[in-house]
């Protein structure tokens, strides 16, 4: 069960006293509800809050925001409130959560980004809004849904109006080069990611001033759903520090 913190943000799982914070974004087409076995392997040592975007689960009567940037407006003016946490975000959780960066008087301990290329890599790559076989195709290629979900009529109305949105939000966002955000920003990325050659994800590293680091995996976008355990020593550590060690392969 989740915990309410707000209409912007969740919490799964009770923390101990002092633990780091981390402020999580979910990917295109997710909930809050995707980073629940994260936010279980990273407690009790790590407070973990997520932002549910309008449109899923609990805000399923609310539209889903279609513009990337008045979503990061929104999600600002809200997590202002918050205790200060490091950020972690998934493919287009990692921009969301870069903008939100962007636009707080003080920016994160340390930005942690996943599956995603850097912001000045962004570039649109269809046409939007996306039709119903054409979104279904694309979710099928990423992974990261159980195909049997998406043979399910009920699953895909209820899937599809999120995933259209998100997808054109994300595909139609355009960096707008401003200073670099002051904090080490962190790359997690898939060697075989059909949206994020590795190269482009490692090009974040102009995104910070502080330094950072970088792991890449065996495996496609959803890596994370393979290697979870890992990922969640990898946010644990840097949640604590902001040391930099060279780029790795876990």
């Amino acid at each position: 069960m989740g915990t309410d913190t707000g209409g912007w943000f969740r919490r799964f799982h009770p923390a101990g006293e002092g633990a780091p914070r981390l402020l999580c974004f979910p990917y295109a087409g997710g909930s809050a509800g995707a980073y629940h076995a994260l936010s279980a392997a990273l407690g009790p040592a790590v407070e973990v809050t997520v932002t549910q975007y309008p449109g899923r689960q609990d805000r399923r009567r609310e539209p889903v925001v279609v513009d990337l940037r008045e979503l990061a407006d929104r999600i600002a003016a809200e997590a202002a409130a918050l205790p200060t946490a490091a950020f972690f975000g998934h493919s287009m959780g990692a921009i969301v959560a870069f903008e939100v960066a962007r636009r707080l008087e003080t920016p994160p301990p340390v930005l942690i980004v996943s599956g995603r290329r850097a912001p000045s890599r962004s570039r649109q790559e269809g046409a939007h809004p996306m039709g119903d076989r054409e979104l279904l195709d694309e979710m099928a290629r990423l992974g990261g849904t159980d195909a049997r979900l998406l043979d399910s009529p009920a699953f895909v109305r209820m899937i599809l109006p999120v995933a259209r949105g998100d997808y054109q939000a994300i595909d139609t966002y355009r960096y707008e080069p401003g200073p670099p955000l002051d904090c080490p920003i962190v790359v997690l990325a898939g060697d075989a990611d059909p949206l994020t050659p590795v190269e482009d994800a490692m090009a974040w590293r102009e995104h910070g001033t502080r330094g950072g680091d970088a792991f890449v995996f065996p495996g496609g976008h959803f890596f994370l759903d393979d290697h979870l355990e890992r990922v969640a020593e990898i946010i644990r550590t840097h949640v604590r520090t902001g040391d930099r060690v060279a780029p790795k392969r876990s």
